[in-house]
C-alpha cells in the first residue's frame, strides 16, 4: 500500500559520504532522509541508503567502529529496500583490493578492483574515471532484470561517476546496469531487496532524480 507521507530513509552517516547533497536529492523525490550513525535507527526506518566516497578499508573500519556493520547486513540479507551509492555498492562484496585485501560485508560474491592502466585496446586509461557516462540497463530477462528498480528506469540513462575502483561480481546475473570505461564494467547491481549503483544519483541531475523517484515507487510496492 502506498505511503501517505514521505517514507523515512536511514541515510547512513559513517563519515565517508556526501551526506548533505544526498539528503537534498532524497527530499526532491518525496523521501524523508534520516541522517544517522545509530544502528537502531537503521533497523527502524522504511528504507536504507548507504552512500560513500573515499578508501574501501577506511569505509569498512568506519562502519565497524560505529557498530553499523551488522545492521547493514540485516537489511541487505532480506530487510527493507536498500539503495547503495558508490561505496554503498562496493562494500557489499566479499573484498576490496585498495591498499591490500580488505574484507567487505560479504553480501554479494565478488571483489572490487582498480581500473587497469590501459584500456581494452592497449591505450593508456586515465584513472580515476570522472564525469558523465551512459548506463545501459538489462531488462525483462528474468531474475535481476525483473527487479522493480530496473523495470522503473529507462533502458539507458547518463549519470555522473567519480571512482578508481569497480565491482567484479562472481554472479554476472546480478549486473543490471553496464557502462564502458576502458571496457565494460558493472555500474548497477540488483538482488532481492538490494539495488546499488557505482555512480552518484545526487550529482546526476534529472537522471539521478529518475532513479530516486524509482526508489520511492519501489518503497510503495513493498
Amino acid at each position: 500500500m502506498p505511503f501517505e507521507t514521505p517514507p523515512r530513509i536511514a541515510l547512513v552517516d559513517y563519515g565517508a559520504g556526501n551526506i548533505r547533497s544526498v539528503a537534498k536529492a532524497l527530499e526532491r523525490s518525496d523521501l524523508e532522509p534520516v541522517v544517522t550513525s545509530d544502528p537502531a535507527v537503521v533497523r527502524a526506518t522504511d528504507g536504507v541508503l548507504l552512500p560513500g566516497v573515499g578508501a574501501f578499508r577506511d569505509a569498512v573500519l568506519a562502519l565497524e567502529a560505529a557498530g553499523l556493520t551488522d545492521a547493514i547486513k540485516e537489511v541487505t540479507s532480506g530487510g527493507r529496500p536498500y539503495l547503495g551509492i558508490c561505496f554503498g555498492l562496493q562494500l557489499l562484496f566479499d573484498e576490496g583490493t585498495e591498499h591490500g585485501i580488505t574484507p567487505g560485508l560479504g553480501q554479494l560474491a565478488g571483489r572490487v578492483t582498480r581500473f587497469p592502466d590501459k584500456d581494452e585496446n592497449g591505450e593508456p586509461l586515465v584513472v580515476p574515471h570522472i564525469g558523465w557516462n551512459e548506463v545501459v540497463y538489462s531488462k525483462g530477462r528474468g531474475g535481476s532484470g525483473d527487479h522493480p528498480m530496473v523495470q522503473a528506469l529507462p533502458d539507458r540513462d547518463i549519470y555522473y561517476f567519480v571512482h578508481s575502483y569497480r565491482p567484479e561480481p562472481e554472479d554476472e546475473s546480478i549486473i543490471v546496469g553496464r557502462a564502458n570505461y576502458g571496457g565494460t564494467f558493472a555500474a548497477a547491481v540488483a538482488k532481492d531487496n538490494v539495488f546499488a549503483v557505482q555512480f552518484h544519483p545526487e550529482k546526476s541531475q534529472s537522471a539521478g532524480k529518475r532513479l530516486l523517484d524509482a526508489y520511492r515507487a519501489w518503497l510503495d510496492q513493498c
